[in-house]
């Protein structure tokens, strides 16, 4: 009960100041996240939605999943050598919010953020579907979850309310200690 309380507090504290910048942004993306424990390489989908909080601060709200990825492995025994494709059966669920910090006034604009949130690592042997998606956000607090700290730098570029992302960083998250982790995210957006 008490995070539904914080909840509508701070959405009642945001709301008036994202109505008067009357500036929102909303975009889906491509996620790549190279996983460095077991060095998988991990990619997924997602959505980001912002508002401007403050001149060139916007804050940022954005969850994506990263579907069961195939890996080889290869092996040699006396006779001759193989090559097979398994599936890892491990897909991750990012939800993270922060600010965005934007320089410059043009159509290219650079940016840094850092947001904090958390990942959910989780096995899961059905094939990747909506289903498997939204049974993973149900499920959320019974599974594997870890906190996350994501610092970024990226660039987007926009002609009038279209634009295109690409950000770039290191998704930390803490599990038995700190864990880097490569992620690059790029997609369009709309800004109204």
């Amino acid at each position: 009960m008490k995070r539904v309380a914080l909840l509508f507090l701070l959405a009642g504290f945001f709301i008036p100041l994202a109505s008067a910048q009357d500036h929102f942004q909303a975009g889906v993306y491509a996620d790549y996240l190279h996983f460095s424990q077991t060095s998988s390489n991990l990619a997924g989908l997602g959505a980001r939605v912002g508002f401007k909080a403050f001149p060139h601060v916007i804050l940022e709200g954005e969850m994506s999943y990263d579907f069961a990825q195939a890996f080889t492995e290869g092996f040699t025994d006396t006779t001759s050598g193989s090559l097979s494709f398994q599936q890892t059966n491990m897909r991750v669920l990012h939800g993270l919010f922060g600010p965005k910090v934007e320089g410059g006034h043009g159509r290219l604009r650079p940016f840094v953020t850092v947001k904090g949130g958390f990942t959910n690592f989780r096995l899961d042997a059905r094939p990747p579907s909506l289903d498997t998606l939204v049974s993973s956000v149900e499920n959320l607090r019974a599974n594997n979850v870890s906190g996350v700290l994501y610092p970024g730098v990226g660039v987007e570029g926009h002609l009038g309310p279209v634009g295109l992302r690409l950000d770039v960083g290191d998704e930390i998250y803490f599990n038995g200690g700190t864990r880097h982790n490569f992620r690059l995210a790029f997609g369009p957006f709309l800004r109204f």
